[in-house]
């Protein structure tokens, strides 16, 4: 298997700041191509993995296979069985096969796995932590959006909320990132419902599942895990504990295994988000592809990058409109 990888920097518009970080003015994600094939990791340190450690997979990972690359599912079962974790680095392996196959039949991802583009959600757009009365200005310059994702996990949490309902009536989910314990999550649930808040994700530390089912049970908003689950085999334990999970390809391993956590939690009666990291428009667009099977879309990393080297999904009043080309669809700028 002949692997190429590049680290570039997108170049953020804004810093991003959630309860537990600030990034720099940049973020390093690391682009894969396979015989033609592209594909896309932004690795997160909080899941143990950077562009660095990404390149060192893709290295292994090109000396130990050799396979038919039309067989997807066996080349990333192979992938599995060779080398532990580096979920990063498979999802840009995994997508870069997507993309191949389907340049190769010429069809869409979303057709390759028999979807209906009309069926994709709204996005919501994110606002990250800052002063209150600058999470109130970001809000407005976010005009274009109809659903606000607003970050907390601070001890202005409700000052945010008040003033960010002084500007806008749009919308709102809340993500705490792990910031809340759950006597106090159930607090301002309470308080956040009144202010509109549609839904609550991830409340209280990752491993902490009694905390997060003693939250939903006594939150009358939908409780979502992000940091909670990150595979599939996480979701069972999660059945009881939330309402919805959230679904990231860095973080799972890529769109084969994505897909496999849509079913599962299907069959568990949970929502299911598509989510991203801060990535470029060829990570976004490839999530993208199965947003027509989610109940919630965050698809926004793109749109937090002043330098994306593709364009590929683009959104009507905040519709996701998938490209009806081949593979993931991206072209570059």
């Amino acid at each position: 298997m002949q692997i190429t990888s590049k680290i570039t920097k997108l170049q953020l518009k804004h810093p991003f700041k959630i309860s537990r970080r600030e990034t720099d003015p940049f973020r390093k994600t690391i682009f894969v191509e396979i015989d033609g094939g592209i594909g896309e990791a932004s690795p997160a340190k909080f899941y143990g993995e950077t562009v660095e450690t990404v390149e060192t997979a893709l290295g292994f990972i090109a000396s130990e296979l050799d396979e038919d690359l039309d067989q997807i599912q066996k080349v990333m079962s192979k992938i599995e069985s060779a080398l532990e974790g580096n979920y990063a680095a498979k999802s840009a392996i995994d997508m870069a096969l997507n993309d191949r196959l389907g340049k190769k039949l010429g069809i869409p991802l979303y057709k390759l796995w028999g979807l209906n583009p009309l069926n994709t959600p709204r996005t919501s757009f994110t606002i990250a932590l800052d002063e209150p009365t600058v999470m109130a200005e970001k809000a407005l310059a976010a005009d274009m959006y109809p659903i606000l994702k607003v970050k907390l996990g601070t001890q202005r949490d409700i000052e945010i909320m008040e003033t960010l309902r002084n500007v806008t009536d749009k919308p709102i989910y809340v993500d705490a990132n792990t910031a809340w314990p759950p006597d106090e999550a159930v607090q301002k649930i309470q308080q956040l419902k009144e202010f509109g808040v549609e839904l609550i994700e991830q409340p209280t530390q990752p491993d902490d599942i009694a905390g997060l089912k003693f939250v939903r049970e006594n939150s009358s908003l939908p409780i979502i895990a992000d940091e909670s689950v990150k595979r599939a085999t996480d979701i069972p334990k999660l059945s009881e504990a939330v309402d919805g999970i959230n679904i990231k390809l860095v973080k799972c391993g890529g769109l084969l295994e994505a897909l496999r956590m849509i079913h599962l939690a299907r069959a568990n009666g949970l929502l299911v988000m598509i989510g991203c990291m801060i990535e470029s428009s060829l990570g976004i667009t490839a999530a993208a592809h199965l947003s027509p099977l989610v109940d919630y879309a965050d698809l926004d990393g793109n749109l937090l990058i002043k330098n994306d080297p593709f364009s590929g999904v683009t959104l009507n009043t905040g519709k996701l409109m998938l490209p009806d080309r081949p593979g993931i669809g991206v072209v570059k700028t």
